[in-house]
């Protein structure tokens, strides 16, 4: 007689109630912390808003002020808060949908909010990839510019 080990392979997963209760909280906490990155986007906005407002009236006053300063970094602002909504949203579609499947016993639900916390951190994952390559460019740049004013 076979005896099964404690790693038998399934085709299918079951969430035991221990697993549902991690998975609640789980889900609890990346809507805290989805909620918070959609009102850091928002001060990101409001921030942009305010350098494009008082970058302009502070260029006609300041005649060492560049032109379109403020418009600049305004845009670059717009521009992060764009690039930082799409890995927030698919932390809070993760959780939404996780409370629903949890809630309703949807296994299509539950799919879903899986498939939503990949997109979550691969989207982190190669943001991690190209940071450290600028900072590696960086490093080298500085390297570079340090040797040559050395002679």
């Amino acid at each position: 007689m076979e005896t099964q080990s404690p790693f038998e392979q399934f085709d299918e997963l079951r969430i035991d109630s221990a697993a549902k209760t991690f998975l609640i909280e789980a889900a609890k906490w990346t809507t805290f912390l989805a909620i918070l990155g959609y009102i850091g986007i928002g001060f990101m906005i409001l921030a942009a808003l305010l350098m494009m407002t008082l970058g302009a009236s502070m260029s006609s006053y300041n005649s060492m002020m560049p032109m379109g300063g403020g418009i600049l970094f305004s845009l670059i602002y717009l521009a992060l808060a764009a690039f930082y909504f799409f890995p927030i949203n698919y932390l809070y579609k993760f959780s939404s949908n996780m409370k629903s499947a949890l809630r309703n016993n949807n296994q299509a639900a539950l799919t879903k909010a899986f498939e939503y916390l990949k997109s979550h951190y691969k989207f982190i994952g190669i943001l991690t990839i190209v940071l450290f390559a600028i900072y590696i460019i960086a490093i080298l740049g500085a390297m570079v510019v340090g040797f040559s004013n050395m002679r």
